[in-house]
């Protein structure tokens, strides 16, 4: 459910402004159980994943979705300034709102958005993103794996390679260091098992992980799910189930619209909860 707190922010931290696949929830065309409910009820409707890292007045967001006209006005309900927009990858989920930074919508002016070798060349040599950025609305800037980018004198953020089709560009989740903590931002993986670092050190480094809870099991779709290979839910919670000290940091984000875990009266809801795990809500916070 989208909900949000008014809150007055000095201190650094994080916010959820999203949890939903690209899609978001209801996606568009489907009909079925998973999305009627929310067609009918606004309140049970779920925005695309996407993260704001909140310091002194200012918020960057990492990935800029369909859904950024309502996430951008939530910063400035709060009273926050955008300062900046980090991108995971070229999926259309995670970075086509930069289409309203442009001269039709918000004409924005430079705002800064750090992006991988080839999510950058994307954005300044195919068009629509090269024109947004030769009027002047975006400056893209360079990410590089394992590199710090330091958001402000608090705020460090730290992108890292990992496996994901990649079609058109990289892919990278994020660790974000702040003064006393460290979070991670990983909604796009393919299956744990295809990438060199154990899920088990991503964590003990980090004391909270919003992670790709994409689908919750096998048979979730009509077409055959290999062609997107995202970790199930069901798999994360099997990686963990010695470790409770890691799955209490685990939040499960980016979630599909045929995701049953999307509504928390669900039994894999439940199932997530009883295990030790959640599923991250719209208006989370998390101090840094």
């Amino acid at each position: 459910m989208i909900a949000w707190l008014a809150v007055a922010y000095a201190a650094p931290e994080v916010i959820v402004l999203g949890v939903a696949q690209d899609g978001g929830h209801p996606q568009a065309g489907c009909t079925k159980a998973c999305c009627r409910a929310a067609w009918d009820d606004p309140a049970l409707r779920h925005h695309v994943a996407s993260l704001a890292i909140v310091d002194d007045g200012k918020a960057w967001l990492v990935d800029a979705t369909p859904d950024l006209p309502a996430q951008l006005h939530e910063l400035q309900r709060r009273g926050l300034t955008l300062a900046g927009i980090l991108l995971t990858h070229g999926h259309m989920g995670h970075y086509t709102g930069l289409l309203h930074l442009g001269r039709e919508v918000m004409g924005a002016d430079a705002v800064p958005v750090w992006a991988m070798p080839r999510m950058a060349t994307l954005l300044k040599e195919e068009e629509p993103w090269a024109l947004i950025g030769r009027l002047g609305h975006v400056q893209v800037r360079s990410l590089a794996d394992g590199a710090p980018v330091a958001l402000d004198e608090r705020i460090t953020v730290t992108p890292f390679l990992v496996p994901h089709r990649d079609e058109l560009t990289e892919t990278v989740g994020f660790r974000i260091r702040g003064p006393q903590r460290t979070v991670v931002w990983l909604p796009d993986i393919d299956k744990w098992e295809r990438w060199d670092t154990p899920l088990t050190t991503l964590l003990e480094g980090a004391d909270v992980a919003w992670l790709d809870a994409t689908f919750y099991a096998d048979g979730e779709l009509s077409r055959p799910m290999s062609e997107v290979p995202h970790p199930f839910v069901v798999e994360t919670m099997a990686t963990l189930a010695d470790r409770p000290d890691l799955k209490a940091k685990v939040r499960l984000v980016h979630l599909n619209h045929t995701n049953p875990a999307l509504d928390p009266s669900s039994a894999a809801a439940r199932a997530v909860t009883e295990v030790g795990l959640r599923v991250a809500r719209e208006g989370d916070r998390e101090p840094l």
